[in-house]
């Protein structure tokens, strides 16, 4: 079948899997995965149909912790049922999640991960709530790009039918969950023929009927909670190779190299990142820099982050890595590590295929909380730091911390922009359009020209009157700068008080075009 293209952000793309294999969402809006719930209300109502002919049931709860049990119940009832969350919605959702996966509910919770309120509200993405679901007993699948979050959002479906684990599939919000990329789009009549129908029924049998009862939601004692409790653990032990098939019929259809955890670099790597997320698109333009120099590094991009595989992990990485360095986008205080630090140090010291004097140097990092723009720059810093004599620990990159001094130093930026790839900016104030127009004309390009798009927004956390600023890029080659744009080809400005405000210039390219939008008057 000839290739769909179109250009959507990540949520979109996320959503269009979801609703073709949902029966009923649940949903509760919270920022930035609002738009999910909102796109599958909007193709109910309007009649669209899912893989089994059927308008989605969308319901609207009165809060997250309302979505999850109507989830819950829903599944219990025999219906293939989706959510849609972030944040502290998510951890509102997590008592149910453990009596989800408990109880092996197949479902798939789509997360715009988005930073936690600690010290302060925050509405900007990060990986900090859903690494505070990870021990619910759901399984854990990481997409890096809005091409991913389709891909890997259907892998999560089809996994979950033939496992009966439940999934969390989640992406960076904003930086993912907004970004808007020309991207393929999975037909519904190719996904309908990978679809293990048989699983299907199953589940739907296996509903609560007063035609043929049965137990659920027992009380149990210590004489046999314990054993019940173990006896999950072949579910669980089948998960990474049931991904790893399913990721192979994927990459049949799509023609995209997918497993659970995916090589990038030199093969003969000897310093390798290992990270999730849209900052492995950013590493990868880095590692492209660096092999140019002669530099032979790498990068593990993470997918299935629970149940956390040593087996695929190992399959992929170079014997001859000397160091590792793992990037975490969230912040556990008081451990001695970050959650996907942890889980790698634990697998090569539990590895016995590896000799311990061919043991790799493990250290880990911090970065991109709360949106914090994550580029080319800080990760040049983090392959110098790793190949250092005394590599720091347990660092930070992107910020100056002068309070423990954990901060890595960073360098100017350099521009890794594909040669023919044009970037602009333009500064506009909350509500006044600015931002609406440059949607448009990004999937104008995107819909209309042979061109690869890129479009990410930065709001203000007020919004309406806040300063918004649109990053555009399009040009002939796949973009994958997961970053703000840093060298602009033209710099727009429809707010004129900003002069006094921002360095709007410090931006433009040599050579590159400024643009006032603004009234003149004869004074």
């Amino acid at each position: 079948m000839a290739k769909k293209m179109k250009t959507m952000d990540g949520n979109t793309a996320t959503t269009h899997i979801a609703y073709a294999l949902s029966d009923v969402a649940c949903i509760y809006p919270i920022t930035p995965s609002s738009v999910m719930g909102e796109l599958a209300d909007d193709w109910a109502a309007a009649g669209k149909k899912n893989l089994m002919g059927q308008t989605v049931t969308v319901r609207g709860l009165q809060s997250e912790a309302g979505a999850a049990g109507a989830v819950h119940g829903s599944l219990v009832a025999g219906a293939m049922t989706s959510t849609f969350t972030a944040s502290q919605g998510l951890l509102l959702m997590i008592p149910n999640m453990y009596k989800i996966a408990g109880e092996l509910l197949p479902t798939v919770f789509h997360v715009s991960a988005r930073a936690l309120s600690t010290h302060a509200l925050s509405i900007f993405g990060d990986q900090q709530a859903v690494m505070a679901a990870r021990q619910t007993g759901f399984a854990f699948l990481c997409a890096s790009s809005v091409q991913e979050c389709m891909d890997i959002a259907l892998v999560a479906h089809l996994a979950t039918i033939e496992s009966s684990v439940p999934f969390c599939h989640f992406f960076d919000g904003f930086r993912t969950s907004h970004e808007i990329q020309k991207i393929e789009v999975i037909d519904y009549e190719d996904i309908r023929k990978v679809v293990n129908w048989d699983k299907v029924n199953e589940f739907r049998q296996n509903a609560m009927n007063p035609e043929h009862p049965h137990q659920r939601g027992t009380a149990q004692n210590p004489d046999i909670y314990f054993q019940t409790r173990e006896a999950a653990n072949k579910f669980y032990n089948a998960v990474p190779d049931m991904v790893a098939d399913t990721m192979r019929e994927i990459s049949k259809i799509t023609g995209r190299d997918y497993k659970p955890f995916v090589y990038y670099g030199h093969p003969e790597a000897e310093h390798i990142v290992v990270a999730m997320g849209s900052v492995t698109e950013t590493v990868k333009e880095t590692i492209d820099y660096l092999s140019k120099q002669g530099r032979k590094v790498g990068l593990v991009t993470v997918h299935l982050y629970r149940p956390f595989s040593v087996k695929y992990l190992g399959a992929v990485l170079p014997e001859t890595v000397k160091r590792i360095c793992v990037l975490d986008r969230t912040k556990e205080p008081g451990a001695n590590g970050d959650p996907l630090y942890l889980d790698v140090v634990e697998a090569f010291a539990t590895c016995k295929e590896i000799p311990a004097e061919r043991k790799p140097l493990i250290i880990g990092g911090r970065y991109g909380l709360s949106s914090k723009d994550t580029t080319p720059a800080q990760m040049l810093a983090v392959f110098e730091n790793l190949k250092a004599g005394e590599p720091k620990n347990q660092f930070t990159v992107g910020i100056v911390d002068d309070v423990t001094n954990r901060s890595l130093p960073v360098g100017e930026e350099i521009s890794m922009a594909k040669p023919g790839t044009f970037e602009a900016l333009f500064f506009g104030l909350g509500a006044d359009g600015t931002v609406g127009a440059n949607k448009n004309s990004i999937k104008i390009i995107g819909e209309n020209t042979p061109l690869q798009v890129q479009a990410y927004f930065e709001y203000d956390s007020r919004k309406s009157g806040g300063v918004t600023i649109s990053h555009l890029r399009f040009g002939k080659q796949p973009i994958r700068s997961a970053y703000r744009v840093h060298q602009a080809d033209f710099v727009a400005c429809h707010m004129p008080a900003y002069l006094e405000c921002y360095d709007m210039a410090q931006d433009l390219r040599q050579g590159g075009t400024f643009l006032l939008n603004c009234l003149f008057f004869n004074t």
